[in-house]
C-alpha cells in the first residue's frame, strides 16, 4: 500500500469519530501516505494531524453533478491504493467506484455496497468509533485504540488563552447549547438558570458555539451577565483548545460532545431525540448522559426540527435543578 484515502463526507461530530481508524490505518501501513475526503466545513479539525498527508474537501451538496465529477478525476490522478469509508452512502460508493480505487472497504449497507471490493456488517451495541475501526478487521485481526483526537496548534493555543484571560483564575465550565436539529437541544432557559447557578458557586461560564448559537448564548448571558460569549469567534480547533481548558463539557447530542471528549475534557450530555445505542454517547470514564425514559425515544437517527407529538417532554422533562445537583455532587 502506497496511498490510502479515508472518506467521511458527514457530519462534524463523524470526523472526529473516523480519527481512531486514521490512526489505526496508519500503524497498520506506517509507509503508506494517507489522505482524507471530508466536506469543506469539517476539514479543520484534520489539520495538523500527524497521521495525514493531505485532507481533501469535498462540496457533495453544492452542484452535485459538476463536484462529483472533479472529485472523481481529482482522485484518479492521486492513484490510491485503498480506499476506506465508515460513511455508508452510495454517493461514496459510487465515487471510490468511478475513481477506479483497486480495493474499497466498507460497511455492507447503503445504496451501492456491492460496488465494494471488501464489506462487514455495520457493527451494533458498540461507539461509533470502534464500530469505525471494525472496517480494519477486514485487513487485520489486531485492535486499536478508539480514542478520538484532535490536533490545536500553538497559534489555537494562544488564541484560546487570549479569549479566557478575564476569566481566570476561576476554574471553567464550557457551555454548547446548539445544535444542527432543533430537538437535540436543551431548553435554552434552562441553560440560563444552570449558568446562573454554577456561576454563582465560582466558575467561569464559557459559552461555545457557531455564529448561528449566538442568540442563544446571548439569552444565556442575559441571566448570568459574567458567562462569556465565544459562540462564532473561534474555529473548530481553537474551540478544540478553549475547551482543553475546562472542567466540564456541558451540551446537547451534538459535535461539541466529540469535540470535547477528543480534548479528553469531561462531558455531561443531554439525549432527547436520540439515544446512546445509536453509538455517539460521551466515552469519558466519568462522562454522563442525561435523559428521560420515554416510549416515543428514539423518534429519529438525528431528531427531527420539531417534536412529533408537540410535547419535547425527553428535554423539558430534565429540569435545571436536577443537573445542578448531579454536578454538584460528581465534579
Amino acid at each position: 500500500m502506497k496511498r490510502i484515502l479515508i472518506i467521511q463526507t458527514a457530519f462534524i461530530g463523524d470526523v472526529i469519530l473516523t480519527t481512531p481508524l486514521i490512526r489505526a490505518t496508519k500503524q497498520l501501513y506506517p509507509a503508506a501516505e494517507i489522505d482524507a475526503l471530508v466536506v469543506p466545513a469539517a476539514a479543520k479539525l484534520l489539520q495538523n494531524n500527524p497521521h495525514l498527508r493531505a485532507v481533501l474537501t469535498y462540496s457533495k451538496r453544492d452542484k452535485a453533478l459538476l463536484n462529483m465529477g472533479k472529485m472523481i478525476k481529482r482522485i484518479k490522478a492521486e492513484a490510491y491504493d485503498m480506499a476506506i469509508s465508515p460513511h455508508s452512502s452510495g454517493r461514496t460508493h459510487l465515487l471510490m467506484y468511478l475513481a477506479r480505487i483497486p480495493i474499497r472497504v466498507g460497511f455492507d449497507r447503503g445504496t451501492m455496497p456491492f460496488l465494494l471490493t471488501a464489506k462487514t456488517a455495520h457493527p451494533r451495541g458498540i461507539h461509533k468509533s470502534r464500530k469505525n475501526l471494525a472496517l480494519l478487521k477486514l485487513l487485520d485481526p489486531q485492535d486499536f485504540d478508539s480514542q478520538t483526537e484532535l490536533f490545536p496548534g500553538d497559534e489555537d493555543h494562544a488564541r484560546a488563552e487570549s479569549l479566557l484571560k478575564e476569566l481566570r483564575p476561576q476554574k471553567l465550565i464550557a457551555m454548547a447549547p446548539g445544535a444542527v436539529w432543533a430537538t437535540k437541544c436543551w431548553p435554552v432557559e434552562y441553560y440560563a438558570e444552570l449558568a446562573t447557578w454554577l456561576n454563582s458557586t465560582g466558575y467561569g461560564i464559557v459559552l461555545i458555539g457557531s455564529a448561528e448559537d449566538r442568540p442563544k448564548c446571548e439569552i444565556i448571558q442575559a441571566s448570568c451577565p459574567d458567562a462569556l460569549i465565544l459562540a462564532g469567534k473561534t474555529d473548530l480547533l481553537q474551540s478544540a483548545a478553549v475547551i482543553s481548558r475546562c472542567e466540564l463539557m456541558i451540551c446537547n447530542d451534538s459535535g461539541a460532545l466529540h469535540i470535547a471528549n477528543a480534548m479528553r475534557t469531561r462531558v455531561m450530555a443531554f439525549f432527547g431525540p436520540t439515544t446512546q445505542r445509536f453509538g455517539y454517547f460521551p466515552f469519558g470514564p466519568d462522562d454522563h448522559v442525561f435523559e428521560t425514559p420515554m416510549d416515543c425515544r428514539p423518534c429519529s437517527s438525528h431528531g427531527p426540527m420539531k417534536c412529533p407529538l408537540k410535547h419535547h417532554n425527553c428535554m423539558r422533562l430534565l429540569k435545571p435543578e436536577l443537573v445542578f445537583s448531579y454536578i454538584k455532587e460528581n465534579l
